[in-house]
């Protein structure tokens, strides 16, 4: 094991809304999307909560094109490190996280 920190996460589920385009201030072009994922069977046992939803972000060209070409309902496996990241809304800061997509893939439904 490495004595470098990794910041490295790995998700497997489904696209719950289209990819977004945006132009960001700075001029930097991303594709936002959001990951449903189901939460595990012992998580559920201690919350009524059976998913969560990451918000994920594509920076590079080939990741946008790839990522403008997923669907609602998509299954994916996303890699990429998670970011802070806070903006003002008021008089608050508002902070959250996010997935910085290294790579992206669909993944192939498997047939019961």
């Amino acid at each position: 094991m490495s004595d470098e920190p990794v910041n490295l996460v790995s998700l497997s589920g489904r696209i719950s809304a289209a990819p977004v385009p945006r132009t960001l201030p700075s001029g930097d072009e991303i594709v936002s999307f959001r990951v449903v994922v189901d939460r595990s069977r012992a998580a559920r046992r201690r919350s009524r909560v059976r998913v969560d939803s990451f918000e994920c972000a594509a920076w590079t060209a080939a990741l946008r094109r790839a990522c403008s070409r997923l669907a609602v309902g998509d299954r994916v496996a996303v890699e990429g490190e998670l970011r802070s990241r806070f903006s003002r809304a008021g008089d608050a800061v508002v902070g959250r996280v996010t997935v910085d997509v290294s790579s992206v893939r669909r993944e192939v439904a498997s047939t019961p």
